[in-house]
This record gives C-alpha cells, structure tokens and sequence, in this order.
C-alpha cells in the first residue's frame, strides 16, 4: 500500500462525515471535454452568459484554478428532497434545488472549506482551495474522471444509484493522491425521454445543450427580455426548470437528500405570484437576500412571474399584472404587458368560438 492511499481514504471518509455523498479521485489533466466546450462557446450556446468565453483559457487545465494542482477530490451532494406540488394557476414552479431556505452555494461551501482547512492541518505544506460552481473547472469531466458518473444526453452528470438529483463540488491540491477508475460507460442507451420532454427545444442534439433555449437560463441568467417565442413554453417555471431530469429513468430511485437545509419551504414549491409584484427592491432583499432565488434579483423574478401568469391566466392576477405595466424596471413591464395581452387574446378567442 502507497503512502498516499491513507491520505486519500481519509479524505474521502471525511467528505462522507461532512454531508458529501459521493467522492472520488482524479488526477490534474486537461479536461476531455476543453475542445468541445470551445466550440459550444463559438456556437453561440452560452447566451449572456459571457463569463464563461471570458475564462475560455482557464477551462483547460486545472492549474489555473490552483497553480500546482496535481489531484481533484471531486464530491457530489444529494439535494432532492419531496416531490413537487402542483402548481394552482396563480403559482409559479421553482426547480427543486431552490426549495430551501439557504443558498446551496453557501451550503457546500460551509462543508468544503470545512474539509480543506482539514486536510491543511494535516499536511501544513500543501496547497489547497475548494470550489462550487464558480471557478472556470469543468466539473462534470472531472467528476466522470473520478467514477462519480457520465454525462447525460441532457448533459448533466448521471449516476447509476444516485441520479443526477445533486450539486458537484471539487477540492484542488498539489498532494498527489491515489486516483480512481474513470466512469467509461454511458447508461442512456436508446432513451431521449429528456430531449423529447424539453418545452423549448433546448437540445439541438444529444449531448448539446443551447442555453439561450433552456428554461433554467432565461429565468436566471438572461438579464433581457425572454424571447416571445420561447415564452408558451416556460409554462408556470419562474426559476430553473427540472424538466429534463423529472423524465430521466435514473432519477426513480434517487435517494433523498439528508441536509436540512435543502428541506423544502412551504412557500416555494410552488411559489405565489401575486404578490411578488407588492415588493419593492428593500422587501424583495429582505425575503430574498439568503435564498437562491435572489441570484434572479427583483426585476428578473417577476419578468418570469408576468410570464407565468400569462400563461396560467388566473383572474384574479389580473389587476397586479395591469399594475406592473407601470413598475419601475422596464423588464418587468414589457412581461406584464406581454401578459395582459395573453388575457385578450384567449378572451378574444373565445369569443370567436362562440361567434361561430
């Protein structure tokens, strides 16, 4: 047995002691994925989401995340909680992993950084940073590279017990570790139960996600108006989108998560709409400031909660969305006008129908 294997079964056991419900290890190479991310970049795909071309260099190599990287302890942590609620026409749906109280950001992040001073205090000499979801690393290669999974064709990392129900969270380290068994078989076979259940047409192909198609992306990262075309399909989804996963086979037997911070919060699954258009930027901070539906900020929440509302088309939401044709922020207008005409339109419709 090599000295570095104890090292590394104690960072794994203690990754499983601090919430973590997977783990596993992988050296520091160039990720596979580099070249394709590359040209899903050149394609167009990331929208707004400039940050990513921006860091575009950064994505190939891990040492640009922690100069001296030579090991990745890649880790998972389960956030699936109950089954949603169906939404009533005035309510909005949140994807499952913003139904709690706190940001899972904070929540790993409280964990990892927890592991790395740790792993510091036992070897004083090495360099160490954790990261969630913020750094350029490609986490899911990483991740296939460690055994934790592969990549679905909805493009997120798949695991045969566990799903695909978690957040990915990596601890960099110029300690060599002992690596494990990349994941090298992809279990989707035939099914496109994903692509074809996708309410915008998000996937131009398996593997290949179109980002400025995707639910997820137009209720939290655009910061523009959401394309007309595409707003039938948002449905009731006000924040993220779990549609491609709630059809995934593999998510049946997903485990529930056991961090009481990812219990659900009553009030945000589903989420009332109407009354979000009462709060001003202090009380939307103030109700939203710790949860993860702050990073839509005010003016994009209730751009897609107009949305939703002309979709639903509930009466008595009405009146707020008439009232939010003159808020403050033109986002929010342009969505509530946009929804007042869906309900002339449908009035108009059916009054044609009748007429005949």
């Amino acid at each position: 047995m090599t000295a570095t294997v104890p090292r590394t079964q104690w960072l794994k056991n203690r990754a499983i002691e601090l919430g973590f419900t997977q783990a596993g290890v992988c050296p520091a190479v160039e990720p596979p994925g580099a070249q394709r991310l590359r040209e899903w970049l050149a394609a167009g795909y990331a929208g707004q989401m400039d940050y990513l071309a921006d860091r575009r260099d950064a994505y190939a190599h891990p040492q640009h995340v922690l100069e001296g990287c030579r090991s990745l302890l890649m880790l998972a942590m389960d956030y699936r909680t109950a089954d949603p609620r169906p939404p009533g026409p005035t309510q909005g749906r949140v994807s499952r992993y913003a139904w709690g109280e706190a940001d899972y950001h904070d929540v790993v992040r409280t964990r990892l950084h927890r592991l790395a001073d740790e792993l510091r205090e036992r070897e004083p000499t090495s360099l160490v940073r954790g990261v969630v979801d913020t750094a350029p690393l490609m986490e899911r290669d990483f991740a296939r590279l460690a055994g934790l999974g592969w990549v679905g064709k909805h493009t997120l990392l798949l695991n045969r017990q566990r799903g695909s129900y978690f957040f990915l969270a990596a601890l960099l380290t110029d300690l060599e570790l002992e690596y494990d068994t990349p994941h090298a078989t992809d279990h989707c076979g035939s099914c496109t139960a994903c692509l074809d259940a996708c309410p915008t047409g998000a996937f131009p192909q398996a593997y290949v996600l179109d980002a400025t198609k995707c639910i997820s992306y137009l209720t939290i990262e655009l910061r523009d108006h959401v394309p007309v075309e595409l707003r039938s399909g948002m449905g009731q989804w006000v924040f993220g989108c779990d549609v491609c996963q709630d059809v995934c086979p593999w998510n049946r037997r997903a485990p529930e998560s056991q961090q009481p911070e990812f219990r659900p919060v009553a009030q945000q699954d589903p989420l009332e709409l109407i009354g979000l258009f009462e709060l001003d930027e202090e009380a939307f901070r103030a109700r939203f400031r710790k949860t993860p539906l702050w990073r839509a900020h005010r003016r994009g929440l209730l751009r897609s909660a107009a949305i939703a509302l002309g979709n639903s088309r509930p009466p008595e939401a009405l009146p707020a969305l008439q009232q939010a044709m003159h808020d403050g922020e033109a986002l929010v207008r342009e969505a509530a006008r946009w929804a007042v005409q869906q309900y002339e339109l449908h009035q108009n419709g059916h009054r044609g129908a009748s007429d005949h």
